[in-house]
């Protein structure tokens, strides 16, 4: 091996673990074992140009094994990035560049959050269904178009391979015939708690074989000639390509091949060792000059003329009188920005409109649809049912890429984590199943909040209301579990008004969103607004004269509630009545308009039927109202009524508190 290459190779390997040593924390074991195959892709492989790590056609590299960081953030240092070493001898600390597992958005070169295994092989994935997507969109506009025609790399380890996620993500790959995506498995046959065979002795090739990739093998993985003969026959795949790489966990350590490497800070001698083994004389996060210049050289060499050709190409095509549909991709790739123009001001529905809230949202799906090409998505084996479909696009498939209606199969996790992978390419989706089954979706629900992508989530069958499929069907706590996500936006209407202004919020923000709707058909409600949406919640009722009480609800149960306030009247008891289609949209207002909308000092109840814990903060004592236990198999009625919130025992509950007073 070239010497210079050589001692690159060698010096990326004892700065990273120099990081860790100085951090006293971190995984030492991937950082000499896996350091060819990284330094292969960056030196000799991916098309990048790290002065500018936005640069539209970039390769993507996806560190699944996020616990690698430190050899992910030495690699993009040497690559010309910019990181310094100061930011890599922060590595771990607080608002440092260099944090624990890579963090999308904070260090330059990081394509996604990473950490929770096998989130960004799926991520990867959905970063090559973009890619086929938008070439595919382009050429339409512009034959032969050389404006989108990345790779998408992806380091794994034996971890990765074991998450049911990956074996969703990699099934779905095979069918759709990835051929831009490449995976480099990093196989050392060693996990944290000692040998893979304990834990996993199945055949990954033939498995990955039998999912629709090509499969490639390098039987050394210290050597690099043979790692770059495998990544350019996995350029001229047809299919999805896995190369397995074998290698040595802490290659060169005192353990090396042990499972002790994998997740501590080596100590004093064995880093006195590594550095004789590797014949790196630096001092402590020291790099010499020469390995960093052979780095940065060699990829400048390598792909400045691809950089520049395709800025030139670029603006050549901007001069070129395009059409207007190309011209709005052209703004895109520029800007990553998608505008889809869409106002709740703009709805006028008649007052005596009713349909299923599914199908209100159908509607709202396909009109923003027609408004932009950006815009797609698809379901976990539910869109006849969630009604989630674009009704005049086709399906993404391995021979049409221009579908806009993914079929993700039953794969909830994995569908979740590449709608991910889409986002982080500029795309708006959506990705759809039944309330109840966002519990299997949930990692990758929060790391689109981790990341603030703008993922619009669709639940729809949100109460127990569907009776007849029984309680494993039946939602009680998993509203409670997405309101308590961090930086997620739950957002549940009551009727097509509020659908309307869901979607106007959805379009206005970029952030992840989880849309919540019934199966059961809505009336329109008098006093509901679409525009108010934006505000989480709003009067749709006022009190008559004085304020007995405050009753607050949610999606389809605003309709049993609004009656119940009827009759309190007819009872003498004068109550307001608030929609809160999103409490964490309400919270962010003003406490001014918080405190207009439910006044501190008023007698306040909440109707809604899921688990009464999100609505403490807003009912009385004994004044959340809900349902804390699982469901029944029956017919909605019977279901409602033994889980006590059917009208009747609803407003008993209500008048009962109202008399203790």
């Amino acid at each position: 091996m070239n010497p210079d290459a050589t001692h690159s190779l060698n010096s990326l390997r004892i700065l990273s673990v120099d990081m860790i040593s100085y951090a006293k924390s971190g995984h030492p074991g991937i950082c000499l074992g896996a350091a060819p195959i990284i330094f292969s892709a960056y030196v000799d492989n991916m098309n990048i140009y790290p002065s500018d790590p936005k640069w539209p056609n970039r390769d993507r590299f996806v560190m699944s094994a996020g616990h690698g960081s430190a050899l992910l953030y030495a690699m993009l240092f040497m690559a010309g990035y910019d990181i310094s070493i100061d930011d890599l001898v922060d590595f771990r600390k607080i608002d440092s560049k260099a944090p624990g597992h890579p963090e999308y958005g904070v260090t330059p070169g990081v394509e996604t959050s990473t950490g929770p295994l096998g989130q960004g092989f799926a991520n990867a994935v959905g970063m090559a269904i973009a890619e086929k997507y938008l070439a595919t969109l382009l050429e339409e506009e512009l034959p032969k178009q050389k404006l989108i025609n990345y790779y998408v790399y992806a380091l794994v380890g034996d971890g990765d391979l074991m998450e049911g996620i990956t074996n969703e993500a990699a099934s779905l790959a095979g069918t759709l015939g990835l051929d831009n995506l490449i995976v480099l498995y990093d196989s050392n046959d060693v996990t944290l708690d000692g040998e893979l065979k304990k834990a996993n002795t199945e055949n990954i090739i033939q498995k990955f074989i039998t999912m629709g990739w090509e499969v490639d093998y390098v039987p050394e993985g210290n050597d690099l000639r043979e790692i770059d003969k495998a990544l350019a026959r996995a350029k001229v795949n047809k299919k999805p390509t896995l190369i397995e790489i074998k290698t040595v966990i802490g290659r060169g350590s005192y353990y090396e091949g042990k499972n002790l490497v994998h997740g501590k800070p080596l100590n004093k001698d064995d880093m006195i060792n590594i550095r004789k083994k590797y014949n790196i004389a630096t001092n402590t996060m020291e790099i010499t000059e020469n390995a960093v210049k052979y780095v940065r050289e060699n990829i400048k060499n390598r792909t400045e003329h691809n950089y520049k050709s395709w800025k030139s190409y670029f603006e050549s095509v901007k001069r070129s009188e395009p059409s207007e549909n190309l011209k709005k991709l052209l703004d895109f790739i520029e800007t990553g920005e998608v505008n889809i123009p869409f106002s709740s001001a703009n709805f006028k529905i008649q007052n005596n409109y009713s349909e299923e809230l599914r199908e209100s949202n159908s509607k709202m799906m396909n009109i923003i649809s027609d408004r932009n090409k950006l815009f797609l998505g698809g379901s976990a084996d539910l869109a006849n049912s969630c009604h989630t479909g674009l009704l005049k696009e086709i399906d993404f498939s391995r021979k049409d890429n221009m579908g806009r209606n993914i079929n993700f199969g039953v794969r909830e996790h994995a569908m979740g984590a590449i709608l991910n992978g889409m986002a982080l390419s500029g795309l708006r989706v959506f990705g759809s199943t039944f309330l109840v089954f966002s519990d299997y979706l949930k990692p990758a629900i929060r790391m689109s909040a981790l990341m603030n992508l703008p993922v619009t989530y669709i639940f729809t069958h949100d109460s127990v209301t569907v009776g007849q499929d029984g309680p494993t069907h039946e939602p009680v706590e998993q509203l409670a579990m997405l309101r308590t996500t961090p930086n997620l936006t739950v957002l549940r209407p009551a009727d097509i008004n509020e659908v309307i202004g869901c979607w106007d919020y959805i379009l206005a923000n970029k952030k992840p969103v989880a849309l919540v709707l019934a199966k059961d058909e809505a009336h329109i409600l008098d006093g509901t607004d679409g525009e108010s949406v934006k505000k989480g919640a709003y009067i749709v009722r006022r009190e008559s004269q004085r304020l007995d009480a405050v009753l607050v609800s949610t999606g389809i149960d605003l309709t049993t509630t609004y009656l119940i306030c009827e009759e309190l009247r007819t009872k003498g008891i004068d109550t307001r009545l608030v929609s809160m289609p999103s409490v964490e949209v309400f919270l962010e207002q003003s406490k001014e308009y918080q405190e207009s909308i439910i006044p501190r000092q008023a007698k306040v109840f909440t109707v809604e039927a899921s688990s009464t814990l999100p609505w403490y903060r807003f009912a009385s004592p004994d004044c959340a109202i809900g349902i804390d236990t699982f469901g029944y198999s029956g017919r909605k009625d019977d279901v409602l009524k033994k889980v006590g919130f059917d009208y009747d025992s609803i407003m008993n509950k209500i008048v009962e508190n109202l008399h203790k007073n």
